[in-house]
């Protein structure tokens, strides 16, 4: 029973100590402090390079239902701009069976046009965290 009992507070204590650490991490990807981390095009992966050049020839795009759609911004991780600034367009990912969770969102920029606003940001993780794409 006394095995049973320090097991149970082991797993506990674990279970714990892995929350914890991981706690920093959720915190940042959580931030809305408008500080948003940049990644060079180099980085990025092959399919994300694919991507912004079709952002920026203007398609075809493969999920023409999807792509080019508006970006809400809901969860307001990428600075606030007018309803329509942002547009969003899938980084395909190997293997997977649907349009998986990268994604490049594009600014309208002062002239309007996501192919040459020059502002483009990558999410790996479904509109969890940004990075503005240097290049």
């Amino acid at each position: 029973m006394k095995r049973f009992a320090a097991l149970i507070r082991l797993t506990a204590f674990l279970a714990l100590a892995g929350f914890c650490f991981n706690l920093p991490a959720l915190a940042r990807e959580a931030s809305t402090s408008g500080e948003i981390e940049s990644v060079l095009l180099a980085d990025l992966p092959p399919e994300a390079r694919q991507t912004l050049d079709l952002i920026k020839r203007g398609g075809p795009f493969p999920y023409p239902r999807k792509d080019g759609s508006t970006f809400g911004n809901f969860e307001k991780r990428l600075p606030e701009r007018p309803r329509g600034y942002y547009r969003e367009y899938t980084v395909p990912t190997p293997g997977s069976r649907d349009r998986g969770a990268r994604r490049i969102v594009a600014g309208s920029g002062r002239n309007g046009n996501v192919a040459r606003s020059g502002e483009y940001y990558y999410t790996h993780n479904h509109y969890r965290s940004f990075r503005r794409i240097q290049e």
